[in-house]
C-alpha cells in the first residue's frame, strides 16, 4: 500500500473533497506544485487553474479553483478556495462563451470596462476549459 496524504478542498459554500491521495499537483502563485506524503509545510496563494488529485491505480480526480490559498503540512494539505468544483460538474459550453464574452470586453475600445474584472473573469473561465480538457485527457 503507498503512503497517502489527506486532502481537504473547501469553498465558500462547502467542502469539496476529503479524503486521500497519493499526490496532489495544483497552480501556486509561482507556478506549479506537486505535494506528496512528507512534503514540507507551505503556505502559498493559488491562482485560477485546476487541481489534480493522483490516487492508487493510476486514477485521478480533477477540480476547479477559482483562486484561494494553500495549507501543506507534511500529512495534510488544506486547499481553501474562493469557488471550486468537480471538473466533471462544469458547464463547457457556459465556460466557453464565458471566455468568449470576457475576450470580446477586452477587444472592444468603445466603451468603458473593468479591465481587472473583466481579466479576473478571462482567467476564471479559462481556467474551467482547462480543468475540463485535463478531465478528458484522463478519461482516454
Amino acid at each position: 500500500m503507498a503512503f497517502t496524504i489527506k486532502v481537504d478542498i473547501v469553498s465558500a459554500e462547502s467542502t469539496v473533497y476529503s479524503g486521500q491521495a497519493i499526490g496532489v499537483f495544483l497552480m501556486g502563485e509561482l507556478g506549479e506544485l506537486g505535494i506528496y506524503p512528507g512534503h514540507s509545510q507551505l503556505l502559498t496563494r493559488l491562482k485560477p487553474g485546476y487541481i489534480r488529485l493522483q490516487f492508487e491505480n493510476n486514477n485521478e480526480a480533477v477540480f476547479y479553483i477559482s483562486g484561494g490559498f494553500v495549507e501543506i503540512q507534511p500529512d495534510i494539505v488544506t486547499v481553501l478556495a474562493d469557488t471550486a468544483e468537480r471538473a466533471q460538474d462544469i458547464d463547457q459550453m457556459a465556460a466557453v462563451e464565458a471566455r468568449e464574452q470576457a475576450e470580446r470586453l477586452l477587444q472592444d475600445k468603445q466603451g468603458e470596462i473593468d479591465y481587472a474584472t473583466v481579466l479576473a473573469e478571462l482567467a476564471q473561465a479559462t481556467a474551467q476549459i482547462q480543468a475540463i480538457a485535463r478531465l478528458k485527457k484522463k478519461l482516454r
